[in-house]
């Protein structure tokens, strides 16, 4: 771990930010997963998840040098990496539906991607709990 990511105390209200954009995310993943959406669906285009991203991008800047820059960054990450591989995993299912094996690709990919995202918010929110950051 870098010593100078650690020796530089956060801000208190940077931290409740990052656990505000953790909670947001997880209110976009638990709406998809028990609303009419998919996790990854509500995930990507729902509100919660949407407004968590621009806190990140708008309050980046002030976490530059603390522990709380490696969440915000994966914070970013886990929202455009899940983005990508959805766009991979339509793109992949899309020509495939013409045999019918693309309906089964298409499901067990964002079944498989909405798991990944509740790992990684679960993940990082834990650590930010302990005041711990994320590995780089």
């Amino acid at each position: 771990m870098d010593s100078s990511v650690t020796t530089i105390e956060s801000n208190p209200s940077l931290v409740r930010t990052a656990h505000l954009v953790y909670a947001l995310h997880a209110i976009g993943l638990v709406a998809g997963a028990f609303g009419a959406a998919s996790v990854v669906g509500s995930f990507l285009f729902g509100w919660p998840s949407i407004i968590a991203v621009i806190i990140n991008y708008v309050k980046r800047g002030a976490v530059r040098g603390t522990w709380l820059d490696s969440h915000f960054g994966w914070q970013i990450r886990t929202f455009w990496y899940a983005a990508l591989w959805a766009v991979i995993v339509a793109l992949v299912s899309a020509p495939l539906t013409l045999v019918i094996v693309g309906f089964g690709t298409w499901a067990v990919g964002m079944f498989l991607l909405g798991v990944w995202a509740i790992y990684r918010i679960a993940r990082g929110w834990l650590r930010l709990s302990d005041h711990k950051p994320m590995p780089v």
